[in-house]
This record gives C-alpha cells, structure tokens and sequence, in this order.
C-alpha cells in the first residue's frame, strides 16, 4: 500500500511517500513560497497537483491510482479531536471552525485536503492533529486561571502542539530502552525554531509547555514564550501599539531573534556567544534556562523520570547544548534518569496513523 503524507505549513507543502507495511520512503519533496512571487505555487491548491506532478515525474508512481491512503497533518483540532481521523464532510467542517484557534495553519492544513479530494476524490484522507495527543491532558494542567466563562464560551485553555512529534518520540525512547510505553515516565523535549516540551506518563501527555496557541512556553526562535500578560499590556500602553503589532512582535521578532538581535537560528548565535558577544549568552542562556525549568517542573509532576529525550533541528544537531543539559539532569536524579538524542520523524507517524486506518476500514 502506497501511502502519500501531505504537511502543508502556512506558505509550503513537504510530502514523503511511503510503501506500508515495510515503512520505506519512497519518495519526498517540498514546495515553498506558496502564493509569493517567483513561488512555484499560487496556492496551496495548485501545490497539491504539483505534488503529484513530481511524484510522476520521480518515477515513484505511474499513476494516481497507485496512492491508496493519504495522511494530513492539521495542526489544530481543539477538543473535536483526540485522535487520527478519517476525513468526511463532518471533519471538513469541523477543522474549518479550528482555524479561528490556529488562522495561520488550520486554513492550509485544510486547503492540502481539499486539493487532494478534487484530484483523487475516491482515496481514503486521513487527518493527523498535532492537539490530539494532548487531549489526555487533566483538567487540573490545561485549565487556565481565569474566569471559568471563558473556557465554556470560546475554549481559551491549554491544548499542546507538537504532538505527533512528541508522540513519536515517546514511542521510540520504549524501544531504545526496551520497556513497554506504558511502564515508562519520559520528558521529551522538541527543540527547533519552535520548541516544547511534554511530560508523558504510561503512554499518555499529562502536560506541556505550549498552551492555548504555540507563544506559550519555552523561548524559541521568535517567540517569546511565557511572559507576565501585564508586561506586554504595559508595552503596548507605553509604546502605543495595537493588538496586531504586538501579537507580531511576540510571535515574530522576539524570543532568541529579540534577545540576540542576531537570528532566530541558534548557529550564529551560538558562533557568537563563543566568541564573547554578551546578548548571544544571554539569549543562550535564557534559551537553556527555560529547557531546564520545564524539564525540573515535570520531573516533579511525573515523580521522577526514565529518560529525558531530545528531537528536531537543535535537539538532534545541538551537542554543546543538550550535553549541558544533561550534565544537570543527571546531577539532579543522580544518573537514575537516562539522557536519549532520538531522531524525528513526524512525516512517519501520520504514514503509520492513516496507513492503519484505512487498513481497518
């Protein structure tokens, strides 16, 4: 069985195919600058039939009929969904009305669906929250402390992202250590220009550090993550910004990019900091800082920990840092808890997730 990935980002299209059940990658690619100009792409509908164009073209299928299933990933599903889905009129719908939560996202996610069914309209859709593995959540960590209204009227909570790269994760750290998943407690840390980390117990998130959107949490590339709400009320005030500008500052021009005032890629800052440059160790410390606290918070919440695990562009690629890290983690749990550097592969896990379902169904 053929089974095709899409994962549409707000202004690109990465695809893998795979060959299930063997797993093997067939092929893979990506489209990006979607609707700029010189973009290959004037849209996220036209990039779907360039997809299929390259795959044709790649030699990885002869035809369309070759592809039997194919995997999205949706980045918000609310509390619609709790798990991989196949894709209906109803479902449509529904990540429709999760674009408000995630307007940069949920609207691509659901154009890469819609170019798909016009195209190969028979074939089984399957699609892949990355909130769905955080549905597991208690209500005593998703709730936030304000008025309760609030969450009945309009879902203002914590839901997670990264979930399928988490989820992934976990899945792997069982077998580098050869346990069930459902006897282990794990931290797993994605760290790339966005950054999370989860706590996983048996199995399950029971918290993690992005919340009602991606700001919160840890510092990443450009986002600020957690900051005191009367902070940025008193930045606004102060510098007359309105509530567009500052949800752009927070989300685009802050995090190691704002404190560095060198980049959002954690190279040249730590090329920098290296050579003494005094905002690059201070925007590398705050980074690590922040890595440590959540990793701290969870050990508690979870009563120790099995492994503590590193993925995605710095957590794979980043030695210096993750090594510092450990060295803290194994002072701390006086080297009961294991330190694993695991490759991520989201593309995989949503394969794996629609490959399944549409065998069941």
């Amino acid at each position: 069985m053929k089974v095709l990935v899409i994962n549409c980002g707000s202004s690109s299209i990465k695809y893998k195919l795979y060959h299930f059940p063997k797993k093997k990658l067939l092929a893979k690619g990506l489209i990006d600058r979607i609707g700029a100009r010189g973009g290959a792409a004037k849209s996220h509908s036209h990039g779907t039939k360039l997809v299929f164009q390259s795959l044709l073209k790649q030699g990885a299928i002869r035809g369309l009929d070759e592809i039997s299933v194919i995997g999205h990933r949706v980045v918000h599903g609310a509390e619609n969904f709790r798990k991989p889905t196949i894709i209906n009129n109803r479902v449509i719908k529904k990540i429709k009305e999760c674009s408000k939560l995630a307007p940069l996202h949920n609207p691509a996610n659901l154009a890469g669906i819609l170019g798909c069914k016009k195209l190969l309209p028979k074939v089984v859709q399957v699609a892949v929250f990355d909130t769905a593995f955080h549905q597991t959540i208690p209500e005593s960590a998703y709730m936030y402390a304000v008025p309760e209204r609030f969450y009945k009227k309009y879902k203002v909570r914590k839901y997670g992202f990264h979930g399928t790269s988490h989820q992934f994760i976990a899945q792997q750290a069982a077998k580098v250590l050869k346990k069930p998943l459902n006897k282990l407690k794990l931290i797993t840390c994605h760290l790339g220009n966005g950054c999370s980390v989860t706590a996983v117990d048996r199995a399950k998130s029971v918290d993690t550090s992005m919340g009602f959107t991606p700001l919160e949490g840890l510092v990443m590339g450009t986002r600020c993550g957690d900051i005191d709400v009367a902070a940025v009320f008193y930045i606004m005030q102060k510098a007359k910004l309105s509530i567009g500008r500052m949800d752009n500052i927070l989300n685009k021009e802050s995090g190691l990019l704002g404190v560095s005032r060198i980049s959002n890629d954690i190279r040249p800052i730590r090329k920098k900091a290296k050579k003494g440059n005094p905002l690059a160790k201070l925007a590398l410390g705050m980074f690590i800082y922040r890595i440590e606290k959540y990793i701290g918070a969870y050990l508690l919440a979870l009563g120790g920990a099995d492994a503590v695990c590193f993925t995605a562009g710095i957590g794979e690629n980043c030695p210096d840092i993750t090594n510092r890290i450990k060295k803290d983690i194994k002072k701390l749990t006086n080297n009961k808890t294991k330190v694993l550097i695991i490759h991520t592969d989201e593309e995989l896990m949503i394969a794996d997730h629609a490959y399944h379902l549409a065998k069941k169904r």
